[in-house]
């Protein structure tokens, strides 16, 4: 399945390459509002009469992807650098597939790597059922719920949560890679 998302990755950041350039931060409002010029990344592609780009563009998870991944200041992850690093390796793979493969491969590996940071934590794995488990009858009834006990253990869980700092995350924030301008791009 990471094959199959590297590949993913790698349409996405052919299909959205140079969107940096065409995002505007608006600060007339109480907080910035980050807006997409469509009409701009459209007509330096020279895609203005492409409905499926069009479409994509006009739909609600570009919108999320726009509002996630356009400030300038965040977590970057690696479909930041495929799109502001790889462009060129990208189209020189279109005409030669084994490099293509290779590529995704590497992708694949990478994403791995960033599910399973360490590899050696041994998962446990489920027991097969014994042969012949599904013939016998056990069925036990559900237990009394005690609900001076639910009660207890909800009052301790809100009292632990209350006292407890708030949870952060270890992602390093950085200045995202603009990549090459959307003009360098033209699409068939």
């Amino acid at each position: 399945d990471k094959e199959v998302r590297a590949i993913f990755l790698r349409l996405f950041a052919q299909l959205f390459q140079g969107y940096r350039s065409c995002l505007q931060l608006i600060r007339i409002h109480a907080e910035p509002v980050i807006h997409f010029h469509k009409a701009a990344f459209l007509g330096q592609r020279g895609l203005i009469e492409n409905d499926f780009l069009t479409k994509v563009l006009n739909g609600m998870a570009f919108a999320g992807f726009v509002s996630e991944r356009g400030p300038p200041f965040r977590a970057c992850d690696l479909f930041d650098e495929l799109v502001a690093f790889e462009v060129e390796r990208i189209k020189a793979e279109e005409g030669n597939p084994p490099k293509m493969i290779k590529h995704v491969r590497e992708l694949a590996e990478q994403l791995f790597k960033n599910e399973n940071p360490n590899p050696h934590i041994a998962f446990q794995k489920v027991p097969r059922p014994t042969e012949g488990s599904h013939l016998r009858v056990h069925i036990l009834p559900f237990p009394r719920i005690n609900e001076c006990r639910v009660q207890e253990l909800l009052q301790e869980g809100l009292a632990r949560s209350q006292g407890a700092p708030p949870a952060t995350r270890g992602d390093k924030k950085c200045v995202v890679p603009a990549g090459p301008p959307v003009g360098m791009f033209t699409c068939s």
